[in-house]
Parts: structure tokens; C-alpha cells; sequence
């Protein structure tokens, strides 16, 4: 297993394509690795930042009239598109998810979904294994116990692949601060799902623009 380092090996919007996975009712229902509002939040950020950033995005389900349809939260972001949905447990099996991600002609693939030890870890081992650079999203994936996302992430770190957080994907698409064409949308994004940093964010902002009392004469 060869292990990549270096400025290269970190992540781009112009090479970086994201799909989400089976952020649905019934997967959400046995999420017990993590608060689930927090994956909620978590997965609408991480879309959120993808849009901002212009990284195509591919939505995909599985058995939605069964499993209920992907959070409006997410889909929301991204209103009118297809979202795929699929009979596969292993999104990577499915040719149209993986005939949508080869359309987009990058090579870094991102994935979050539900849950990560069947729904996540089956198309980031496979897909790392046929040569993508694959990142999984820990904290925007979720499993049924902390063991079985925790052991999820392990055989995927075996695998050769990616773990991160959604902050993490986020910042390395920004890079630095001097590229402002992106930084009016990333406050809003930041006030909206980064908890105390975009409540400091907006304190800051408070504090910026109250006028200091004039001493009293």
C-alpha cells in the first residue's frame, strides 16, 4: 500500500468530485455513532461548501420509496437535480452513480453517507482499489455503534484511503484566505453550521461594526 504526501495529495475544488449516500429516514433511524443532528448538519455543510466551491456533487439513495426520501436539508442545496437512486448495497456497483462520477473527469472522489461500515466503506474500498483518490467524510457518515463506524474507518484506512472531517474538506478546498472571491458565502456557511466558530464569527462582526462610546465630557 503506497502512501501519498505532499502538496499534491491535498485537496482542490477543480479535481474534486462529492457523493453523497443514503442520508435517508431509515438509515438515520439506527444512527448511533454520532448525534444525528450533528450528521444532518454536518452532511448540509459539507453540500453546502461543494456548491460554493463548484465541486459536482452526485446524490444517491437506495430504495427511497422504502427507505424515504434523501434529507431535505440536502437536497435543498441543490434543487431540481436527480438524486439516483439505486437497488446496489454498494454504490460503486451501480453504473449510473459511477458513469455520473467519470463524467465529471476528476479523479479526487469525496464520499459521506449512511452508514459508513456498509453504505460508505463498500465503494471507498472499491473505488481506491481501481485507482481513485478517494476521501471518506467521517463526521458527515454515521454508523450503527461508535464500533462499527469506528472499525469502518480502520478497513478503509487499510484500504488506502482518505479520512476527514467536513471542516477539514472545506478548508483545504479554500487553502488561503487571499482567494476572496468565495469568503462573503463561506461566513454565511460558517454562521449556519460551524457552532461556536460561526457564533464567534458573528460576534466578531458584532463587535466590528459597534460604534465605541465617546467619553463622557
Amino acid at each position: 500500500m503506497t502512501f501519498r504526501n505532499g502538496l499534491d495529495s491535498l485537496l482542490r475544488p477543480q479535481d474534486s468530485v462529492l457523493v453523497l449516500i443514503d442520508h435517508q429516514p431509515a438509515q438515520l433511524a439506527n444512527l448511533n455513532s454520532h448525534d444525528p443532528h450533528m450528521v444532518v448538519n454536518n452532511a448540509t455543510g459539507l453540500a453546502k461548501a461543494a456548491k460554493i466551491f463548484g465541486v459536482p456533487t452526485i446524490l444517491t439513495s437506495v430504495i427511497a420509496d422504502r427507505g424515504g426520501l434523501i434529507f431535505p436539508q440536502i437536497t435543498s442545496v441543490f434543487p431540481g437535480q436527480e438524486v439516483i437512486d439505486r437497488t446496489t448495497v454498494n454504490t460503486w456497483e451501480d453504473p449510473n452513480v459511477v458513469d455520473a462520477v467519470r463524467a465529471t473527469g476528476r479523479k479526487q472522489l469525496i464520499i459521506a453517507g449512511l452508514w459508513t461500515e456498509v453504505c460508505v466503506a463498500m465503494p471507498v474500498i472499491q473505488a481506491a482499489g481501481e485507482g481513485w483518490d478517494v476521501t471518506a467524510v467521517t463526521d458527515a457518515s454515521g454508523g450503527m455503534s461508535v464500533e462499527s463506524h469506528e472499525v469502518a474507518i480502520q478497513r478503509m484506512i487499510r484500504a488506502g484511503a482518505n479520512m476527514m472531517t467536513w471542516f477539514a474538506v472545506l478548508a483545504e478546498w479554500q487553502r488561503d484566505w487571499a482567494r476572496t472571491e468565495h469568503v462573503a458565502e463561506l461566513s454565511e456557511l460558517f454562521m449556519e453550521h460551524a457552532a461556536g466558530s460561526g457564533i464567534a464569527f458573528f460576534w466578531e462582526q458584532q463587535l466590528l461594526n459597534t460604534p465605541v462610546p465617546r467619553t463622557a465630557a
